[in-house]
């Protein structure tokens, strides 16, 4: 099958995954999931799970993708018509997973919209600091009418970006806007360690207190390994799929994994010294980011300045993410349907997204009675969905794999010639996707349930 797309360089790959990676999961909810589950030795499970079990998939989605050229629902049906078995189902479920989360993150990227506009209102009128500190998460929760505009403008300037092409959208938009965004994350980090409470913030993240660990902290971990590298989503299945058959992708995998992980230590450092100094408790919840960060700005010197920069630079990050989920639903829908321009299926899309927002962005007042252990809508959705259907999705991508690429196929795109390690590492990674990826997912998800009954 032929590529409609293509990367113009690595670098346009490494900008586009790497920034996937930098969205929201990153700066908005790995914080809060480190500090749900008890700082440092988290982030070693966390870690030690993204090099092996993130890295393992990651390079399986990539390979899978370069090898049919296609994404996931095509590639998912081939498996299932050569099998006879209901492998395409896998592909449905990345799919249907891939619409909602990228329904319920356009509402939380709404929010970041709606930060971002208060710094900007109030640096423009040049008016008093403190009246940002008072916008209320609570009230703009109970507002749904305005969380469902705020989604929409963000939902429609991902469509449009879409709608241009993928060499002429997407990949431009990220090569031109990544760099900026990197270089406002590290005067942000420069300005967030010379904090107080950075010393606190160290011994929370990097001395590691194992008792705090609970039974749902490796599914926990899992998920969101899975969440940030975009892998369950048949996301890397895609960018899989734009790059020429003599690429070397393990390699490129390896990087995105090391970089990325590089990042969630980033962001911990970022987000916490903030927290910690707002509120002298760790981040635990989702909406705590944006009740303390405003607060703490409007004590600061110049914190409308950082406040505007902070929120812009948050908001291009989710921006990134949703473009390439976005771009994920595309490019399945113009290969099922070949008769569908690739403009026509961006805007389709779109469209089913928006509709499904309703759902989490009136989970305050309409759905306000859906609730789960003392938990709202977006809260259970983001739960159910990247801590447990998304590792199902991964475990479905492992299963594809090893049925759709036989021995030869496999290590034809894993070893490179030029490289010796690559094939020493072959073995170890074969025996990771065979073994340690389905161990670890079946495992987390084990954990999770007797933790839900306890």
């Amino acid at each position: 099958m032929s590529k409609k797309s293509s990367w113009r360089s690595r670098l346009s790959f490494y900008l586009l995954a790497i920034g996937s990676a930098c969205g929201l999961g990153n700066l908005w909810r790995f914080p809060y999931i480190v500090g749900e589950n008890g700082g440092g030795a988290f982030i070693l499970m966390y870690v030690f799970i993204a090099l092996t079990v993130g890295l393992t998939l990651l390079i399986a989605e990539l390979m899978l993708g370069q090898y049919f050229g296609a994404s996931i629902l095509v590639v998912s049906k081939r498996v299932a018509s050569q099998q006879k078995k209901p492998y395409h189902l896998f592909g449905w479920l990345s799919l249907c997973i891939t619409a909602v989360t990228l329904a319920y993150y356009s509402v939380i990227s709404g929010w970041v919209l709606h930060y971002l506009v208060q710094f900007l209102m109030t640096a423009f009128h040049s008016l008093d600091s403190s009246g940002v500190a008072q916008i209320s998460m609570g009230s703009l929760y109970q507002n749904s009418w305005l969380q469902f505009l705020l989604a929409s403008v963000h939902l429609l300037i991902s469509v449009v970006i879409v709608v241009k092409g993928f060499s002429d959208g997407v990949e431009r938009w990220i090569t031109s806007l990544l760099p900026l965004f990197g270089l406002l994350v590290i005067i942000l980090l420069v300005k967030s360690l010379s904090l107080d409470s950075t010393p606190d913030v160290l011994r929370f993240l990097f001395y590691p207190d194992f008792s705090k660990l609970t039974w749902a902290s490796l599914g926990h971990a899992i998920g969101h390994v899975f969440f940030t590298l975009s892998l369950g989503f048949g996301t890397m299945v895609t960018f899989g799929s734009y790059f020429k058959t003599d690429e070397h992708l393990p390699g490129m995998g390896f990087r995105v994994a090391v970089v990325d992980t590089v990042i969630s230590l980033l962001a911990v450092l970022l987000i916490f010294p903030i927290a910690f100094s707002s509120s002298k408790e760790t981040l635990t919840d989702p909406s705590l980011l944006f009740e303390v960060l405003p607060q703490f700005l409007s004590k600061e010197k110049s914190g409308m300045f950082f406040g505007l920069v902070f929120f812009f630079c948050l908001w291009l990050a989710a921006l990134n993410a949703s473009i390439g989920l976005l771009e994920t639903i595309t490019a399945n829908l113009v290969e099922k349907r070949p008769d569908l321009k690739r403009s026509r299926s961006a805007w389709i899309s779109g469209f089913a997204i928006l509709f499904i927002t309703v759902f989490p962005a009136f989970s305050g007042t309409l759905f306000k009675n859906v609730k789960l252990k003392g938990h709202g809508l977006i809260e259970v959705l983001d739960s159910f969905l990247i801590n447990g259907f998304l590792p199902i999705a991964g475990l479905g991508m492992v299963i594809i794999s090893l049925l759709a690429l036989s021995e030869i196929d496999r290590k034809k795109l894993f070893i490179n010639e030029n490289s010796p390690t690559s094939h020493s590492m072959y073995s170890h990674w074969k025996f990771s996707l065979k073994w340690v990826v389905p161990s670890a997912i079946i495992l987390g998800i084990a954990l999770q349930v007797i933790s839900f009954f306890l």
